[in-house]
Parts: structure tokens; sequence; C-alpha cells
């Protein structure tokens, strides 16, 4: 479509963070009320709050054109993460923090969501890479991003457009919401019936016993892979970038590889089988001795897993793939794995650490029935709920490719 273009400084107000005002000014507290966004707390369209830093009240009032409300979008514009945007929902909740500025739109002129729409496309993300100045840390000088250029369609059309989106983006949104319900329910499952024994009154049955983890499942070392094998391709790696830190499986952590010689049929994946993360990159743990069933292939025909995980499969009729999945999800499983870490920089997991693992189960497993179907009932809707996001993602591209 052809509209009339405008620079973003005509139509918003563009805002950072001055060095100094962060110097002088800012002190991260624990117990702040507002909380200070940073490049890494906005991803994909979203506000990602795992790891959030807070200001008190009083310093984000000494900062009035630097707090953060409703209908104003956040963009990234340094680091390898610049171009990341989100709109903002509700007020005096947030704050500015440095590599972040803000854009009020003026809604005399543009409808905020349909300016989000547009900074959060392919052709805006291309008209910043053209701006970039720096290698070993990109930038987008605010004076580049203010002359960046947006297309202006009349109101009408523009209502229309962020109509159309903002369902899909809502639905979308909807959809998270429910899987992290699902997923915490999971784990307070896994909890009350393998860790902490509470539907039992917090004993273990007198009639269970403890069995190891190789007498019901087969544990898989990853694929050993180069640099020179990770090429466009329709076969992905499953890596430790899919487990989020804060629990579940990200498919955009999937990297693309040819592999350059045969790969064992072992070390190939399938829907739900569970892999375990046996490194991680910094000192908190957080990821090492996760479980994590793959919920969604995203477009690749196959998917191996790398040598920083292990897949761990149930051995024929042994246990439901999803009633092993729900036990190594819980704390259990992992508080026994961080018995297993070694490492300085960077921390591995001791390849004894599955191998010993020993849980007390009854001793028929269909004794257990109920809640295997309760698992497998969870896990497929969060598998579904993933599957039509990724189709509702593509719904978006092609309506913004239209639209812009």
């Amino acid at each position: 479509m052809k509209y009339k273009w405008k620079k973003l400084d005509e139509i918003a107000e563009v805002t950072k963070l001055a060095g100094f005002e962060f110097t002088k000014y800012i002190d991260y507290v624990k117990d702040g009320k507002i909380i200070a966004l940073r490049a890494l707390n906005i991803k994909n369209g979203e506000l990602d709050l795992s790891n959030v830093k807070r200001i008190s009240k009083e310093v984000s009032e000494k900062l009035p054109r630097s707090k953060v409300n409703k209908d104003e979008i956040l963009l990234t514009y340094t680091g390898n993460s610049y171009g990341n945007c989100v709109i903002i929902n509700e007020n005096d909740k947030y704050h500015l923090a440095p590599n972040v500025c803000k854009i009020t739109p003026n809604k005399n002129l543009v409808e905020p969501y349909f300016l989000y729409c547009y900074i959060n496309s392919y052709g805006f993300r291309k008209q910043m890479e053209g701006n970039i100045s720096g290698s070993a840390q990109p930038t987008i000088p605010m004076k580049a991003i203010r002359k960046l250029k947006v297309p202006m369609p009349d109101m009408n059309i523009q209502k229309n457009i962020s109509k159309n989106i903002k369902i899909i983006d809502e639905k979308i949104r909807n959809n998270k919401q429910i899987n992290d319900n699902l997923i915490s329910q999971l784990k307070i499952i896994s909890n009350s019936y393998f860790s902490y024994f509470e539907v039992y009154n917090g004993k273990i049955p007198l009639d269970w016993s403890y069995t190891k983890l190789v007498d019901i499942a087969n544990i898989d070392a990853g694929y050993s892979y180069t640099s020179k094998e990770l090429v466009d391709s329709n076969i992905a790696m499953a890596t430790i970038k899919n487990f989020d830190r804060t629990g579940g499986f990200n498919i955009r952590g999937f990297k693309e590889i040819k592999p350059n010689k045969i790969v064992k049929k072992e070390k190939y994946a399938k829907l739900f089988d569970i892999l375990v993360a046996h490194t991680d990159l910094t000192q908190n743990a957080d990821i090492i001795g996760n479980a994590e069933p793959i919920l969604n292939t995203s477009k690749y025909s196959k998917i191996i897993y790398s040598m920083d995980l292990v897949k761990v499969t149930p051995k024929a009729e042994k246990i439901s793939p999803f009633l092993l999945a729900l036990l190594l999800q819980g704390d259990r499983f992992k508080k026994h794995c961080l018995g297993y870490v070694n490492g300085t920089t960077v921390l591995h997991l001791s390849k004894k650490a599955l191998k010993e693992f020993e849980f007390p189960f009854p001793t028929s497993f269909s004794d257990l029935d109920n809640i295997a179907k309760f698992a497998e009932r969870n896990y497929k809707l969060i598998a579904n709920n993933m599957k039509e996001n990724q189709k509702l993602q593509n719904l978006k591209q092609v309506l913004l490719s239209k639209y812009f």
C-alpha cells in the first residue's frame, strides 16, 4: 500500500535516559516500587520480567520525562538486541534504564498501536540497520532514530490495522498465559506427588520402593557438532537456549544445522522427548539439571540435540513419557542434579547425575494412571497452544507485510 510518510519525531517524542541522570539519580534497590526496564526486559514484542532491577518511586519522580506510561513504546537501540520493542499497557509501574528509548505518540496524528505495529515490522528494522554505528557494540544514534520514517495512512485505516493486529496479539498472549498456568499446575502436581509427597501427608507411602532412573529410561548423550555445520537447513538442533531460565521450552533456541557426518538415530529427538540441560553458561545454575519435554518442533523436519543436552526416554512399556516428564520436572530431580555440578566459568553436570538418580515410586506404575493422563492432557494442550501461536505469528507477519 502507498501512504504518505513522516519522520518519527514529527508524530512522536523520542526520549532516553541521559548518562549523567543515570549515574546521578538511579540507585537500584531490592524493594523498589518502580521497575527500571533494561534492554534484556524487552523481547519479541513483550516484557520479560524474569530478571528486573527496581528503583524507588522518589527517584522516578525526579526524572519525569523518563517515566513510562500507557500507550508509550519502548525500543532498544544498542547492543545485539537493538530493535526490540514493546507497547506499555499500564501507568506508574515502569521507568527507563540505559540502552532503551521511549516513544510517546502524538495521538492526534498517530494511533499508538499502529505505530507500535510498524516499529515492530521488518521495514522499520531495516531502516534501523541502515543507521548503525559502531562494530563491537552496534548502536543507532537518537538523532537517526528520530528521523526514521513511518507510513501515515488516515486515522481510520490506522485504527483498522491496529484492531486486526491487536486481535492476533491478544490471542497469542492469552495462549501464553494459559500455558504458564498449565506449566505451574504440572510443577505443583510433580512436587506434591514425587518431591514432598503432600498428597500422602508428607510421607512416602509404605508400599512404594526406590527405583533407579536407568531401570525405566534410556539416557542418551547429544550430538557433538562443529560451527561449520551451523548453516541454513530444514534440520534444527536443540540447544541450552531452548531452556527458559524461568522454566519452559522455547522454540527460538533452535539452531539450524546440516550435519557433515552420519548422525546416529539416538541423537535425534521427537515431539515430547525429554531433554535435560547438562551445561550452564552462568554461575546461577538456573537451567542446569532442568528437564524439558520438546513441545514444538517449529518448521523443522528433524530435531537433533546438542552435546550440552541429554535425552531421557522411557524404556519400552515401562512408563508413560508424560509421567516421566512430570517426575523429572520436580524439585527432587533438580536438587539431585545440583549436587553433581562442577566447573568454574562454565557449569557442567556430571554424567553420573542421571545414572545415580533414584526416586520413590509405586510397585505398579498403573497406580498413577490418573496422574499420567493429567500430565499427557496438559503437555499436549501446551503443545497445541504453541503450535497455534506459531500460526498466528505467521499470519501477523503476512498482514504486516501487506500493510507496510
